[in-house]
């Protein structure tokens, strides 16, 4: 599975094609299916999300588990499942944003990639910069720090395990 980092702008051309980055590029080359990514809009925002077919497995495994509410069930099958277009690459790194996708996130001129670990986003770049605004602005106020997840992730791991908190 891919695992995509870092934050990108890239110009769009009049055909609506894009240049995946290259580090992206590098990650997908160690995929089942190096030469597709798959782009569906976004839950939660004017942006798209995008993934490979190894995700998009272990997505769909996930759906098995008997602990998953029928609700989320169909929300992930309905807006995942069916609204994902395998989008293939060129030669050369390129691809063609869809266009009804391209609509969707305000995308023209140039596209915001942004890697999340095992997925990553799309956005326009000015309502990138807009939504990492705001979720700057929830960091200081809920005072999140990266210390203080990775305390929390180790209590978690304790407690599963059978150890002391």
């Amino acid at each position: 599975m891919a695992v995509f980092l870092s934050t990108y702008v890239n110009k769009v051309d009049r055909k609506g094609r894009v240049s995946i980055p290259a580090q992206f590029r590098q990650s997908l080359a160690k995929t089942s299916a190096p030469s597709t990514i798959y782009l569906w809009p976004s839950l939660n925002h004017q942006a798209l999300e995008g993934a490979d077919q190894d995700y998009l497995d272990v997505l769909s495994e996930s759906l098995e588990s008997p602990d998953l509410d029928a609700a989320e069930r169909d929300l992930i099958e309905t807006f995942i499942f069916g609204k994902s277009i395998p989008v293939p690459m060129d030669g050369e790194g390129r691809i063609v944003l869809p266009r009804e996708l391209a609509e969707f996130a305000g995308i023209e001129e140039e596209a915001s990639f942004i890697g999340r670990r095992k997925t990553f986003q799309i956005w326009e770049p000015n309502a990138l910069k807009a939504h990492e605004a705001t979720l700057r602005e929830q960091a200081v106020r809920k005072d999140i720090s990266l210390s203080q997840i990775v305390a929390k992730a180790a209590r978690g791991a304790s407690s599963r395990n059978g150890g002391d908190a």
